[in-house]
């Protein structure tokens, strides 16, 4: 199984943690087993860690996604699923350095243009091209707690 099936898989729990955060664990649980049943340790692992380390980090991934929307956006505004994808690319930046920046923010747009729209694939394309740019900084202020 690839880690894009791995990675839609995490969406859709992230999803249901934006929808219902109550039933999270329960389903993250379900799901990880069941990817562990069909992909293997490696597949259930990394979908544990990024669910885990997302719902973990949230407050201190929103504040610095927030950094890089437009004046005029706030993360509320966006769909959850927009959200979480952003949420799914930062904490990925953020804490797994073995992969590319570049594989990340792909993904990223792969999965708004599966899951969303073509526009909240450009949307989320810009959003993460510029934090890239400046991704020293981003990974000081979210160390820092002080988003951007």
């Amino acid at each position: 199984m690839s880690r894009r099936t791995v990675r839609e898989k995490a969406l859709q729990t992230l999803y249901q943690n934006e929808i219902n955060p109550d039933g999270a664990d329960r389903s993250m649980k379900k799901e990880a087993r069941s990817l562990h049943d069909e992909a293997g340790e490696e597949a259930s692992a990394f979908f544990l860690r990024l669910v885990r380390t997302v719902i973990r980090n949230m407050p201190r991934l929103d504040p610095v996604i927030q950094g890089y929307l437009k004046q005029d956006w706030t993360l509320s505004r966006l769909s959850p699923v927009d959200r979480s994808i952003l949420r799914m690319a930062v904490c990925e930046l953020l804490y797994e350095e073995e992969i590319p920046e570049g594989a990340s923010l792909n993904e990223a747009v792969e999965l708004a243009k599966t899951f969303s729209t073509e526009e909240s694939a450009r949307f989320i394309n810009g959003v993460l091209g510029s934090m890239v740019k400046n991704l020293d900084e981003v990974r000081k202020s979210a160390v820092s707690g002080d988003g951007m």
